[in-house]
Formats: C-alpha cells, structure tokens, sequence
C-alpha cells in the first residue's frame, strides 16, 4: 500500500494592520526574534518529512516582501490570494490540482507555533477521518452579553473547542467542498472546517496548543517575541566558529563569491560552484556548534553536490545551528583575491548572505584585501577567504 501524499497550503494573503511592526509590514513579514513570521511559519512544514509540497498564497501587492520573507527556502510558485481568506485558500488548493495530493494541510501563516506535534497529529487523524483540525478545549466560562453589555446568559462550555490551525484534509473533498461554496456564492466562513461542515464531512479534533496563537495584534507579536527569547534565568553563551578555504583558478568567465555571480578572466574550480566564501562562512558556522566540516556533510564525492550552488551548504548550517537552539548574531568574511575586485560586489553579497542566515545585512561583514603579490593568492592563481561567526546559545 503506497503512504498517502500531503501538501500544505499556507495562507498569507490578508493585510494584517493591527499587528503591523514598527516598520509598518504586515503581520505575516514582520520580524520575530530576527526572522519574518512566515519564515518561522513555513520551518515545520518545510521540515516535516510527510509533507511533500508547500504553497504559499500572498497578497498580490506583497510580491517583494514576500521574496524577501522566504529567499533561500524550498518553496513552489506562491499563488496570489483572493479578496477573502476562504478565496485565497480555494486558490491555494487550485494550484495544488496538478500534484492531486491524497491530503492537504491549511494554516495561517501568522501562526508562527503550530510545531511537529500538532501537524503530526492532524495528519495522523486522517488515516480515520475525512478532516481533521488542531483546536483547544475551552477553560474560560462563557458569556453572551446582551445589547447593554449586561450578561445575557452563560453558555456551557462543555463539549466546547477553540479551533486552530493547522486543518487537515482529504485534498479532493475539501477542494470539491471549496468549489461548492464558491459557486453557492458562500463566502462567509470562518475557516476550512466549517466549509467542511457544511459539506457533509465529518472532521475530528485534536490536540492543539496553548502557544498555537494567531498573531492578530501588536500585543500578540510582542508575546510571541517573548515566547522565542531565552527562558529567565537562562545563561546565554556565544559561540565563535572559524573557516577557511582556498580554491584555484580554471578556465571560465566568472567566479561565485559570497552568493554572487562576478564575470572574471577565469572560474574557481571545486566540485560545487567552487564559492569560496561561502564555503569558509558554512565551515564558521559548523565550528560554532561543533558539528564537523563542509566536507563532512557534503562530499566532493557525492554526486549530488556536482556542481552544485554553495548557498545550500549554507543553509544546511543555518539549520543546523537553529537545530541546537542557536541564533546567528553576526558574521565576517574576509576574501583574499588580487581579482576580481570585490567591493562594487559587496551590497549584493551582503543582501545574499543576510537572507540566507536571516539576519539584517548589517551583520554581515565582508572584507577584501590582497597579498601584496605574495603566494599562490598572489600569483593570481586562485582565491582564499575566511570567515568568523558568532552565535548565541542559551545553555
């Protein structure tokens, strides 16, 4: 029996204006703990070995910050989203229609908190169950106010939940349920499983959690803020990592540097793209939480790597240190070269990588210098270059 497919539609087509940041983005771009909300939202989904493909729909106005939000993740096209959440997420599951995954996750991407477990247990559900949605047993004894805002009446809260998401479904039901509604002209549900509701499926509930909160307010970013900072009392420790690599010059017109494509008089060689800052930069951060070296993880004599672009390496690192609990704080890369010149080269470097280790390019240094025609550097036979990366670790 083949396992299931599952896809995930992540939806992050609405405004958001009452938690804009200071910087005045939507909820979904803002910045948390150094990263965007939807980077932070995409990770588990991305991560999870049952989940084979992620749709991000968005606003269509906020193409570029959307780019911004996700360079250097896995992702399909994003989709541009409707003008209602239920017409963003029937576009979402439209785009799916060529995969025609068995299932399909729908999660609001100003849901920084949903975590292995919850998605893992909404898929679980599936296996028994047309639909399935994380939600929370209600605590707080319930009121309905009357038009003077006295107490109307109290509502039992047994038998009561408050949903979330993610919400799981069998992908053709719930696409077919979506399209029903859009041609009833229904466009007033609050979420997926009411669609489902009023489809006839039958939807199960299951474990959510507490911290699975939808950034809606400036006082809701500000929680979550605190939920990803050190717990107190926590000793916070830096760490500092070191890297250094050297690659000679072959026949070609151009060299990779720092993420960044520069026409040259030759190439570097290696069996990747040969990036020899990147390369320094990734063995700096592997150094910093002691896990080996680029090698290592990635063996010249692997295939896989042939010719293969060095942000990935770099990216592998950046998750391996947010594996362990650790943020970047900053980065210095010094290239040693005689040519190319490096410094008109440098804004975009930076911008390249700040994105992939998801800190703000002004903790990103980058250095060039020469060998005052000293060594193979300078006798213009190839390009050395080393890195240093601080990262801190609460221990």
């Amino acid at each position: 029996m083949n396992t299931p497919t599952t896809a995930a539609v992540i939806v992050a087509a609405g405004r958001g204006t009452r938690a804009r940041s200071a910087d005045g983005l939507p909820k979904q771009y803002a910045t948390l703990a150094g990263r965007s909300v939807l980077a932070r939202t995409l990770e588990p989904f991305l991560a999870h070995a049952a989940i084979e493909n992620v749709v991000v729909v968005i606003h269509p106005d906020d193409r570029r910050l959307y780019d911004l939000a996700v360079d250097g993740l896995t992702l399909s096209a994003a989709v541009d989203g409707g003008a209602t959440r239920q017409a963003s997420v029937l576009a979402g599951l439209e785009a799916l229609a060529g995969l025609a995954p068995d299932r399909v996750l729908i999660h609001d991407a100003a849901r920084p908190f949903a975590g292995t477990a919850i998605i893992d247990r909404v898929i679980g559900a599936l296996d028994t169950s047309q639909g399935a949605i994380a939600a929370e047993p209600l605590a707080d004894t319930l009121k309905r106010a009357a038009k003077d805002q006295t107490i109307a009446e109290t509502i039992p809260r047994a038998g009561l939940w408050r949903a979330q998401t993610p919400q799981g479904f069998r992908y053709e039901a719930i696409l077919g349920a979506h399209r029903t509604a859009a041609a009833a002209g229904r466009d007033d549900f609050t979420d997926d499983a009411s669609i489902a509701e009023w489809a006839g499926l039958t939807v199960k509930l299951v474990e959510g959690s507490s911290d699975n909160t939808k950034i809606t307010t400036a006082d809701d970013l500000a929680r979550a803020s605190r939920l990803l900072a050190p717990p107190p009392g926590a000793n916070v420790i830096c760490r500092t990592g070191l890297g250094f690599d050297v690659h000679p010059f072959a026949d070609g017109d151009a060299v990779w540097l720092g993420g960044v494509r520069i026409p040259h008089t030759h190439k570097l060689a290696g069996h990747s793209d040969a990036d020899v800052a990147l390369h320094a930069l990734t063995d700096a951060l592997l150094g910093a939480i002691g896990d080996g070296d680029i090698g290592q993880h990635f063996p010249p004599s692997d295939m896989r790597w042939k010719g293969a672009a060095s942000i990935l390496f770099l990216e592998d690192a950046v998750k391996r240190v947010r594996g362990r609990s650790g943020r970047i704080v900053n980065v210095d890369l010094t290239i040693l070269a005689e040519a190319p010149r490096i410094g008109p080269h440098r804004p975009a470097m930076q911008a390249a990588i700040s994105a992939a280790l998801g800190i703000a390019p002004s903790d990103v240094g980058i250095k060039a210098t020469t060998t005052e025609r000293l060594g193979f550097v300078g006798r213009d036979e190839g390009i050395a270059a080393m890195a240093v990366a601080t990262v801190a670790m609460a221990v």
